[in-house]
């Protein structure tokens, strides 16, 4: 059965701990999958660019391979904006992407997905951060990305050699 789920974003602002409790509050609250039918499954960064298409491909015969399920992250971009009225100091606004919603409609109507489980899940965020995350949360066996082509991937590294110096399991660069 196919479908999509969209979490909170990353960036959201957590509890602070209360300093008079007796417990104190962990950092960071871990997230968990919703359905264990995606642990140890397989994380593939999507966009909607061809080499994330590509990579998606890929990933859907691994998963298929490994009868596990499949998490497509899409890790919008959400642009500070600055808003200035007047007298008073500029503020920046959240804007948020609404690109998730979009790919979810097209990758629900998409007939290549209808050969393992799958969720869509949105983040916020810093790229590698986010996919390294979500792995993490569901044991995922592997992460899927795509190649950076083009002169930002040259100026500020691209986002498949970023994640794999850092990620604790296998990265998988498609080209």
């Amino acid at each position: 059965m196919a479908g999509h789920e969209f979490f909170e974003p990353a960036d959201r602002k957590r509890p602070v701990a209360d300093p008079t409790a007796a417990e104190p509050l962990a950092a960071e609250e871990p997230r968990h999958s919703c359905d264990p039918a995606f642990k140890h499954g397989v994380v593939v960064g999507f966009d909607g660019s061809t080499s994330s298409e590509r990579a998606l491909a890929y990933a859907i015969g691994m998963a298929h391979r490994s009868g596990s399920g499949l998490i497509i992250v899409h890790v919008a971009n959400r642009l500070p904006t600055t808003v200035w009225a007047g007298c008073e100091p500029p503020v920046f606004v959240d804007v948020p992407d609404h690109r998730t919603e979009v790919l979810g409609l097209e990758l629900a109507c998409a007939d290549y997905l209808a050969e393992v489980p799958w969720i869509l899940v949105e983040r916020g965020g810093d790229i590698c951060h986010e996919l390294e995350e979500v792995g993490r949360e569901y044991e995922a066996d592997a992460i899927v990305v795509g190649s950076t082509h083009g002169l930002v991937g040259r100026i500020f590294g691209s986002v498949a050699g970023r994640l794999a110096k850092r990620a604790k399991r296998p990265v998988i660069v498609i080209p």
